[in-house]
């Protein structure tokens, strides 16, 4: 296996969990690896990796704006087939990284390569620009998801995705006062990133244990 691969947790793991990175951080963030760590807590077997654009990035330094997400469908496909899951597999990542997933899920899952999409933080939209929807393929889905979303996240709110056309097979998790790392403020929500970290891989748990694999 290619060492551009960051795993956590058991190798006898039931579930494999493959996540993308973000526009703009690295998989190795404070973020994603919290979220992996959460995750790993839980039993899963969790894997990250990087878009070939971010890891350019480290080598050189340069801060260029990331591809089209739509781009980057290929190298998604080509990381789950370099990574060999070795039992059902689960697809997904943070903001960008879990819209590219979305966008190959239901290819994949059709072939039975893939049991489920697991996105945190969906970006729905771009901040400050709700009728710039990134919905159109959510609107059919047939590959089961689950989306964990802040309440406040600038990229899709709570007061805005209820009103959006979604497929019934995406189920949505929401996080009180969590922006779009899902960390909450925590004088005025009582919960900490900790909490809802904690909340998330519950949530992820009870959701795979009713997965067709």
């Amino acid at each position: 296996m290619s060492d551009r691969f960051l795993i956590k947790g058991p190798n006898e793991a039931r579930f494999t969990i493959l996540l993308a990175h973000g526009a703009g951080a690295r998989m190795d963030s404070a973020s994603m690896t919290a979220s992996a760590e959460a995750l790993s807590e839980k039993g899963f077997r969790v894997a990250r990796f990087e878009f070939a654009y971010m890891a350019a990035r480290r080598m050189s330094g340069d801060r260029k704006p990331p591809p089209r997400a739509e781009t980057l469908n290929p190298e998604y496909k080509a990381a789950i087939a370099e990574f060999h899951a070795k039992g059902p597999l689960i697809i997904g990542g943070k903001s960008m990284g879990g819209r590219v997933a979305s966008m190959v899920a239901d290819e994949l899952h059709a072939e039975g390569r893939i049991a489920g999409l697991l996105c945190l933080g969906y970006p729905f939209h771009p901040p400050g620009k709700p009728d710039q929807l990134r919905t159109q393929h959510l609107k059919e889905l047939k590959t089961p998801a689950l989306i964990c979303q802040g309440t406040r996240d600038e990229f899709g709110a709570r007061d805005e995705v209820p009103g959006y056309h979604l497929s019934e097979t995406i189920e949505i998790l929401w996080l009180e006062d969590g922006d779009h790392d899902l960390k909450p403020r925590r004088k005025i929500s009582g919960f900490s990133t900790a909490d809802h970290l904690a909340a998330m891989a519950e949530a992820v748990f009870a959701w795979a244990g009713g997965l067709e694999v």
